[in-house]
């Protein structure tokens, strides 16, 4: 039986050959963790305006991954409104072209629970 899978290049939005892909998937991902902050807080459409300094209806697009009118910087104000710290890291690429990516972590408690305090 054949298989008519094909593996994808690891951004769905390039796979679709949609422009700016990127750009796509790395505000899909800063929304994502937005998103999953203001859920863990149960924060409701009312208050993450006010958090965010948005109108509600921009929530309601943020929240529905409609993120045509946020850029990249506006997303990771978000998440510094959220109380995250946000890192931009530049490398030497292992590639011929470099790439850009976006990782989220997260943290169950104080990452530096327990190391010893520095001075």
């Amino acid at each position: 039986m054949a298989s008519d899978i094909t593996e994808g290049a690891g951004n769905v939005f390039a796979d679709l050959g949609l422009p700016d892909a990127a750009d796509r998937q790395t505000k899909t991902r800063l929304a994502m963790a937005v998103n999953a902050l203001l859920k863990e807080r149960r924060l409701k459409q009312t208050a993450t305006a006010i958090i965010l300094r948005i109108p509600q209806s921009k929530v309601s697009a943020l929240a529905n991954y409609r993120l045509d009118h946020f850029s990249v910087e506006k997303l990771m104000s978000f998440l510094n409104a959220l109380e995250q710290d946000v890192e931009i890291v530049i490398r030497p690429s292992r590639e011929a072209v470099g790439h850009t990516s976006v990782l989220a972590l997260t943290y169950a408690q104080d990452p530096l629970k327990g190391l010893p305090e520095h001075s």
